[in-house]
């Protein structure tokens, strides 16, 4: 029995907000690892001109101001993305805004964008003295006048402390957030945010939501690599309602986890499809286990990233995916994770 098995009961008997507020504390009280784990010629691998020591990487959301990168790739993580950060500080949505759909392994969440702004981050991330990985996930205020701008504003605060950016237009709980994926809104924002981009600036990568039409895959697929973006991450949290059991099924906001692990993995064959191969692709949205993860490249995913699997799992579970994704390539006899990526 893992430690975290148990105190699980503890843990759940919290809030949802409050539990992850004070994992984020205790991880903070933690030493951190010079590196983020040992090199591994099976799982190392290189996407959009950058190595990373493992393709398994936290997806944004859990720490969403930049307090503990270095603790979480410490925990094993090949990369770790924080944010959705926002040129000026804001709130959120009101309590409460996250909840455990614990009979469905799902979480749903309605935060906003909650953060303390791109400043108080960029001065986190600044000051850090470990390697590793670590990109910047950035958004828009909710009640900016310009939401472009915000995310032009957004690249040229973070690009210098980011290892990569993410444009998160996808979120549900910012509205009108995601109408920016629709062509002529996705052209004229990613052009924008490629010029502030510069040359010799990070990786672009962009995030999309999983509740897309095929005309918009089409759409999204053909404009991203018009604007030179570097990697599509394949998917945000869903607004639909699969049959779920918990008591909180019907909360508002994104959902993740467990059910959403069909529909996730089903829009990267599209994205796949749609790119023809032209853009590295990452896989997010119900990964909880090497053969998750495992399934996710060889439908097309360079990378994969996760979060609420650790709220059922525990932090130990990034190290266990990268042990049990070693042993599989080696059953199926690649040297590498690049050799698996869309064998399917």
């Amino acid at each position: 029995m893992s430690l975290y098995t148990l105190f699980k009961p503890a843990i759940f008997a919290l809030d949802a907000e409050k539990a992850h507020l004070a994992s984020l504390a205790l991880l903070r009280c933690l030493p951190t690892l010079v590196g983020n784990g040992a090199k591994d010629a099976h799982l190392n691998t290189r996407v959009a001109g950058l190595d990373f020591p493992s393709p398994i990487g936290l997806a944004a959301g859990y720490d969403k101001d930049a307090v503990a990168p270095d603790h979480l790739l410490s925990l094993g993580f090949g990369f770790v993305e924080i944010g959705t950060i926002t040129p000026l500080p804001q709130t959120g949505n009101p309590r409460p805004r996250l909840f455990r759909l614990v009979e469905d392994r799902a979480v749903i969440n309605r935060m906003g964008f909650n953060n303390k702004g791109q400043q108080a981050a960029y001065a986190r991330l600044s000051s850090r003295k470990h390697r590793g990985v670590v990109g910047v996930n950035i958004g828009a205020n909710k009640d900016a006048a310009d939401r472009i701008a915000d995310y032009v504003t957004g690249v040229r605060t973070m690009a210098d402390v980011a290892d990569y950016l993410t444009i998160n237009i996808s979120s549900p709980n910012t509205p009108g957030l995601r109408a920016l994926q629709d062509r002529l809104a996705l052209e004229n924002l990613l052009a924008r945010v490629m010029e502030a981009r510069g040359h010799g600036g990070p990786p672009v990568f962009l995030k999309v939501a999983p509740d897309l039409e095929p005309a918009d895959i089409d759409d999204i697929a053909k404009v991203a690599i018009e604007q030179g973006i570097d990697a599509l991450i394949v998917s945000n949290t869903t607004v639909a309602r699969p049959p779920l059991t918990s008591r909180y099924a019907k909360e508002a906001g994104g959902l993740s986890g467990a059910p959403l692990r069909e529909p996730a993995l089903q829009r990267l064959r599209d994205f796949k499809r749609a790119t023809g191969g032209a853009l590295p692709l990452i896989g997010v949205g119900g990964i909880a286990s090497a053969e998750h993860a495992y399934a996710r490249i060889r439908a097309g995913a360079s990378l994969i990233q996760l979060y609420s699997a650790l709220v059922y799992e525990g932090p130990g579970l990034a190290r266990r995916i990268a042990a049990g994704l070693k042993k599989l390539l080696e059953r199926d006899g690649f040297a590498n994770v690049q050799q698996a990526v869309g064998i399917d």
